[in-house]
């Protein structure tokens, strides 16, 4: 049938029903319904983003290929399709775009370019205090939809959550290992594991997918677009589990009592340590007027994750980045692990070479190993804090100086040159991050997954 039977059918213009086709108007339910009608099959099929053959599969899969840069830098001329050509052929046809298209995709980034990425990253958040307006208003939009006055959200608070943004929620037992969360955007379902992956519990992984959704994210461009999308969506997990106005009244009250915890706003929201900790980062500038830096490091003390707006000097290799580093053996997130309870908040204030901080340090255990997350401020804001009467007290002179970059001279001439450590293989160094739009996850087990639950 060609445009123009089609249009007389429906009584409107070939050159209408081509931009419906080309995907540049978008039809009236009306329009839809005659079309359905002359078509001879129903408005939901018609809708359908199911191609309703393998053949029509390939077709648009073909279509679409030739619209790609990549296709199109082979200079070929446009390939039309006629009934005649095979269904074999077309699969050989796809088939080679698709490892065309493999081959084409570079890994998302160097080492070296991943560092220099997250650390313009920190530079960002510390230049807005770590706060994001907007994303704190789609948090509000979104909660207010479900009708929220107030506490701890709760599973069914989250649920509703989940189908005011067009989605339904599947918990599965077989997620592939190389992601939190699955989104089929065809059928609008999430899929998650029943289980806790560090701090993020099921409810957060559920948030932080939705939030790419909420926030408009597309396809990351490279590794810099996928670290903000990231902090954004989490962000935005944070924002509705503890959400600005509650949190923030309930941090004033705290602050005039001279009272301020991390663990209090932890227990009257129900999260994680570490996010209630990242969450005062985000309202702890634009609402309480403090400054203040957040690590979170291992028992090594390498540091995984960190902020600051406080003036924290923190280590840093050569393109500025924090993360990776190993923070002074006498600040408090390494303190914390000998401490006589390690699992008990850890308070201490620390002299460093730009002044002193306080800092409270907390050990947050995982399966795979304990992680310390720490909050600072400096000694004048220690004041606002619950444990600042705290007698723990350390120098460090770290970056500068004999501290523990480098050993003691004492001890360095009795040893140096007299010693032969066998380092720990570290051969993720010496590669570029994963290849693909998401780094890491492997596209064959999550299409697989997909397939396998498609019909449920």
């Amino acid at each position: 049938m060609t445009l123009s039977d089609l249009g007389e059918r429906v009584g409107r213009a070939p050159s209408q029903l081509s931009l419906l086709e080309n995907g540049k108007r978008e039809p009236k339910l009306s329009l839809l319904t005659a079309l359905a009608q002359a078509l001879g099959v129903s408005v939901e099929e018609l809708l359908s983003r199911q191609p309703p053959s393998r053949r029509a599969q390939l077709e648009i899969a073909l279509e679409e290929a030739q619209r790609d840069p990549v296709y199109q830098g082979l200079n070929l001329s446009h390939l039309k399709v006629g009934k005649r050509v095979p269904n074999d052929v077309l699969e050989h046809i796809v088939g080679l775009y698709d490892e065309l298209k493999r081959r084409s995709v570079k890994p998302t980034a160097s080492p070296e370019e991943a560092r220099r990425a997250n650390a313009d990253l920190r530079r960002q958040m510390r230049e807005r205090g770590n706060y994001f307006e907007q994303i704190e208003k789609a948090a509000k939009e979104t909660l207010g939809a479900i009708g929220y006055s107030g506490g701890a959200l709760s599973q069914g608070q989250i649920l509703a959550i989940v189908t005011h943004h067009g989605f339904t929620l599947r918990y599965v037992q077989d997620l592939p290992r190389s992601v939190r969360s699955v989104t089929d955007t065809r059928n609008r379902r999430l899929y998650l594991k029943r289980e806790s992956l560090g701090m993020h519990s099921p409810r957060t992984i559920l948030l932080q997918t939705l939030g790419h959704f909420v926030l408009g994210h597309d396809h990351p461009r490279d590794f810099a677009d996928f670290l903000r999308q990231r902090v954004e969506a989490n962000y935005f997990a944070a924002a509705v589990l503890m959400p600005e106005e509650p949190a923030v009244a309930y941090l004033q009250e705290a602050k005039k009592a001279r009272d301020l915890s991390v663990e209090d706003l932890r227990d009257v929201f129900s999260v994680s340590y570490e996010m209630a900790a990242h969450r005062f980062t985000n309202l702890a500038f634009r609402h309480l007027d403090l400054v203040c830096h957040f690590i979170r490091n291992d028992e090594t003390g390498i540091i995984y994750k960190a902020y600051e707006n406080d003036g924290l000097v923190f280590p840093t290799d050569e393109s500025g980045a924090i993360e990776g580093q190993r923070m002074c053996r006498y600040w408090s997130g390494r303190q914390v692990f000998a401490s006589p309870d390690r699992y008990s908040l850890y308070y201490q204030y620390t002299d460093k070479p730009n002044g002193t901080h306080w800092c409270v340090a907390h050990v947050d255990p995982s399966r795979e190993r304990n992680f310390a997350i720490t909050l600072g401020v400096p000694y004048k804001e220690s004041r606002w804090f619950r444990g600042r009467e705290t007698t723990n007290r350390t120098k460090s002179n770290c970056p500068n100086g004999e501290c523990c970059v480098r050993p003691p001279g004492e001890l360095a001439a009795r040893w140096e040159g007299n010693v032969w450590p066998s380092a720990r293989a570290h051969s993720h160094v010496l590669s570029a991050l994963p290849s693909g739009t998401f780094p890491g996850v492997d596209e064959t087990d999550v299409y697989t997954f997909l397939e396998r639950h498609e019909a449920e």
